[in-house]
């Protein structure tokens, strides 16, 4: 059974997570209006990867033997001026996310609660992993600048980008 500290903080997680894919729809419904369809399908992996986040704290709180409260979720922003500043917004959002995820394997450590800290371990590697995608995608763009070939060349790559659900997922 979790104790109410670990199971308030982990339905807060999943208000953070739902924030993410609230906010990760956003921005892929701009850019599809902006006529950058390869970047709105990354947006749109990540919004379902997100989903798949909350799924996974809430599974994990249900067979814990406690109980899911979902939170009204704060509005998002609707527009960027570029890509490059979606991207930003994106790496700085993942920031905080991963500063969340680290006070709640500490919050875990503190309560002796190792099942929850054996959890969050997946979601620490995971946060490692979205924050070197958005650095890795900034420095293109930022090599790219004003050219416009090359933005056509990102959004084409980022058009192949395709949703795998997480294994954990599978494991439930």
């Amino acid at each position: 059974m979790l104790n109410n500290k670990i199971q308030d903080a982990i339905n807060n997680q999943i208000n953070a997570e739902f924030y993410s894919a609230y906010l990760y729809l956003s921005m892929a419904n701009h850019f599809e209006a902006e006529g950058l369809s390869g970047i709105a399908n990354w947006f749109k992996v990540q919004f379902k990867e997100e989903q798949a986040h909350a799924e996974i704290f809430m599974n994990y709180i249900n067979q814990r033997g406690g109980r899911v409260i979902l939170a009204a979720i704060e509005a998002v922003p609707t527009s960027w001026a570029s890509p490059t500043e979606a991207f930003k917004a994106t790496l700085e959002h993942e920031q905080k996310v991963t500063a969340s995820i680290n006070a709640l394997y500490t919050l875990a450590i503190e309560e002796q609660d190792y099942a929850t800290r054996d959890r969050l371990a997946w979601f620490v590697s995971e946060q490692v992993e979205e924050e070197d995608n958005c650095r890795q995608l900034i420095d293109k763009l930022s090599l790219i600048g004003d050219n416009g070939m090359g933005l056509y060349m990102i959004d084409r790559e980022l058009a192949t980008r395709t949703y795998t659900a997480p294994s954990i997922l599978a494991q439930e």
